[in-house]
This record gives structure tokens, C-alpha cells and sequence, in this order.
């Protein structure tokens, strides 16, 4: 079976509205693109929480409609255009999308990917490049963190650079699990993961039983009650973004034993300072590393002196 995609630039202003009428008309499924993505105008529309943009489109937005083959695309437009009251039947342009091997074609683009000295992240369907290194077996989901953003892999590098033998480590915004993952198998004694979105903690349980981990996993309500309400670690890990890390400063310090290692990336390195100066009257953090833009944070609780980056 083909499809037939309709392809519309539109201004931001009728973007959505036409999104929805589209499928009122008839397509199967819409999307919203920046039309000008590649090029120098090319806008990023997304924030950090709280600062989420107001209109989930851009000035310059091109609409995508997919519909069946045998679907009139010139009427499903018109239809649209005067679902809305547009003045003008907006120009539009169709492509033909194939029958393909869709589960397939996404395993292709996920290959494993090789971080640090000796971890290899490992999709299901893939075997893994070097059996003798850290491996992760993880397939991309709808939890946050396979090893493919920066952010991540800082922690992860860190993790592997600051073996933990038996230490108790707390990975707070553990997404995937991926970072309690690898403070497990670097030795990592009790580990925790918390993160505020039940289908991450439910994903991330399933990691860890599949990666042979013993790691306990909790929404904050559920941690807060828990053994651990108490608890101070080892190692307290968080890979969120930098607004809510200065929010949770006084908290996540409040986590770290003393003398145990605070780690923080999700931050450009733009903000480090800003992150660093909320964490400052409890625990003085320093740039451990960069990478195209963000860098992870660290510091030691109880020491005046930051550990020289890497």
C-alpha cells in the first residue's frame, strides 16, 4: 500500500488551524516542520520548563498531511482552506510515500553507539561491537536517555572516569535509567533512580531488569516515603536542565553525604555560572567537561576545593 503526502507552507498564524481541519477532511495524520529548517533562519522552538513557547509553530511553517493514495488531494485542501475561512487556497505540492518496512527502516538509524573508554549503549537488534566492554542493552523509547545526547554521555563518562565499588548512588531525573545503569556496573553498591514521570520509572525498571540491575526506581511522592526519605549518597547524579536545577538546589545538596560527589549536566555552558552560583552555599561545583555546548558539573560536599576537570 502507497501513501500521498501534501505538503503546504503556511504562515504561523494558520498553521495549527489548518492542521486540525486537515484531519477533520480526511488525512490520516498532520505535522508541523520549520520550513526554513537548514538554513540560516532555521528556529529552535523549544524551552526549558516554564518557558515552554506559547504557539507550536513557526513563522515560516510547513504543514505535512499524509493521506491515502486515492484520496483527491485538491479537495481535501479546499476543504480545509474553507473549513477555516482562509482568503486563498494555499499552494501545495504532493509527494508519494512508499510501503516500507517501517519497523526496519527505524532499526537502521539506531546503530549502537560507543561512549567514553569502554561503555557501549546496544539496541536489541544489534549485537554488541565489543562483548568485553560496559554494555547497555537499550532500545530508543519514550524515556529520555540513550546515550545519543550530550548531557548524557557527560554523566555517563563521569560515572565510568569515578568508579563507585559499593558506594550508594541517587540518580534524580533518571529518565531511561541509563545513568543508574552505568553507577551499577562501575561497581555502585545501592543505587536509586526518581524521576516525576511514571512512564519513565516504568521504563527504566524494565532496563535494568533486562540489564541484569538491581536498581530501585521511584516517582518523588512515592521516594519521600519511602526507606530512603532520609537517605544521603554517595553519589548524587541529575541530568535535567539548568531552571529546575537551581530550583532543586538546596534538595539535591541536601542528598549528597558528606564528602560524596554532586553531579549536574543538562546545563549549557552558558549557564554553568548561574548553576553554579545556586549551588553555591551548599556545595561549590566546577566544569568537569564540555561537549558541544554543555558541560556537567561537579563537586565534592565538605571541600572547598573543585576536582580539576578532565
Amino acid at each position: 500500500m502507497s501513501w500521498t503526502e501534501i505538503v503546504i507552507e503556511i504562515a504561523r498564524d494558520h498553521a495549527e488551524a489548518l492542521s486540525d481541519a486537515l484531519m477533520e477532511v480526511g488525512a490520516l495524520s498532520v505535522s508541523v516542520e520549520d520550513a526554513d529548517e537548514g538554513t540560516d533562519q532555521e528556529r529552535p522552538l523549544f524551552g526549558e520548563p516554564g518557558m515552554e513557547p506559547t504557539e507550536a509553530a513557526w513563522d515560516h511553517s510547513r504543514v505535512v498531511a499524509l493521506t491515502n493514495q486515492d484520496d483527491d488531494q485538491a479537495a481535501i485542501v479546499a476543504a480545509a482552506a474553507e473549513q477555516i475561512k482562509l482568503a486563498a487556497l494555499p499552494k501545495f505540492t504532493t509527494r508519494k510515500v512508499e510501503e516500507q518496512d517501517w519497523v526496519r527502516l527505524t532499526q537502521s538509524q539506531f546503530a549502537p553507539i560507543h561512549i567514553g573508554k569502554n561503555i557501549w549503549v546496544v539496541p536489541s537488534w544489534h549485537e554488541a561491537p565489543d562483548p568485553d566492554g560496559l554494555i547497555l542493552e537499550l532500545d530508543p523509547g519514550l524515556a529520555f536517555g540513550t546515550g545519543s545526547h550530550p548531557t548524557t554521555r557527560l554523566c555517563m563518562e563521569w560515572l565510568e572516569a569515578n568508579p563507585a565499588p559499593s558506594k550508594t548512588v541517587l540518580d534524580y531525573g533518571c529518565g531511561s535509567g541509563i545513568l543508574a545503569m552505568v553507577a551499577k556496573k562501575v561497581g555502585a553498591g545501592e543505587v536509586v533512580g526518581v524521576d516525576i514521570d511514571p512512564q519513565a520509572i516504568e521504563s527504566a525498571a524494565d532496563n535494568a531488569e533486562r540489564n541484569k540491575c538491581d536498581i530501585e526506581y521511584f516517582l518523588p511522592d512515592t521516594f519521600a516515603q519511602s526507606k530512603h526519605a532520609e537517605q544521603k549518597f554517595d553519589i548524587v547524579v541529575a541530568n535535567i536542565l539548568s531552571s529546575p536545577l537551581k530550583l532543586m538546589a538546596p534538595m539535591l545538596s541536601g542528598r549528597v553525604a558528606p564528602g560524596g560527589a554532586l553531579i549536574l549536566s543538562g546545563v549549557l555552558a552558558r549557564q554553568a555560572e548561574e548553576v553554579a552560583a545556586a549551588y553555591a552555599p551548599f556545595i561549590k561545583l566546577g566544569v568537569w567537561a564540555e561537549q558541544d555546548g554543555w558541560v556537567a558539573l561537579h563537586g565534592r560536599l565538605g571541600s572547598d576545593a573543585v576536582p580539576a576537570p578532565r
